[in-house]
C-alpha cells in the first residue's frame, strides 16, 4: 500500500469494511440493467472519489447508516477508473456531476440526487 493510500484509502480498502453489497459500476452496459432493474427495484448509485477525504467521509457515514438491505440494490461507482459512466450517468438521468454523489433510480428515472453533506440514508426513506 503506497503512503498516499494509507493516508486517502483505496478503492480496494472501500468494500472490505462495508456491510452494504455493493454491485461495482464498471461498465456502460451496467446503465441499461440498472434501468431494467429500476422497474422491479430501486436502484441507489453511490459516485465516489477514492481520492477525496469529503467523499470517503460521506461514504463512510452512508454505510453506518444504511438500513436499506433488501429494499433497494446499491452500485457503486469508482469515479477515477469510470469518468466516463458518471458522464453518462449525467446524461441520461439529467443530474448534474457531483463528487460525492448518491442517486436514488426508480422505474428508470431518477426520482433523488444527493451530495457531499446531504448524502444520508433517511433522505431514501421518504422516496421508499
Amino acid at each position: 500500500m503506497s503512503l498516499f493510500d494509507k493516508i486517502f484509502g483505496g478503492a480496494e480498502e472501500e468494500d472490505k469494511d462495508s456491510k452494504i453489497g455493493w454491485r461495482q459500476l464498471t461498465d456502460l452496459g451496467q446503465l441499461n440493467e440498472i434501468l431494467e432493474i429500476s422497474n422491479e427495484k430501486p436502484i441507489v448509485i453511490f459516485k465516489h472519489s477514492t481520492r477525496c477525504s469529503v467523499s470517503r467521509m460521506a461514504l463512510r457515514h452512508f454505510e453506518n447508516e444504511f438500513d436499506l438491505e433488501g429494499k433497494v440494490i446499491p452500485y457503486f461507482l469508482d469515479l477515477l477508473n469510470h469518468r466516463d459512466i458518471s458522464n453518462e450517468i449525467a446524461t441520461k438521468f439529467g443530474v448534474e456531476h457531483q463528487s460525492p454523489q448518491l442517486l436514488l433510480i426508480s422505474k428508470g428515472k431518477c426520482i433523488f440526487d444527493a451530495s457531499h453533506n446531504a448524502i444520508e440514508v433517511e433522505s431514501l426513506h421518504r422516496y421508499l
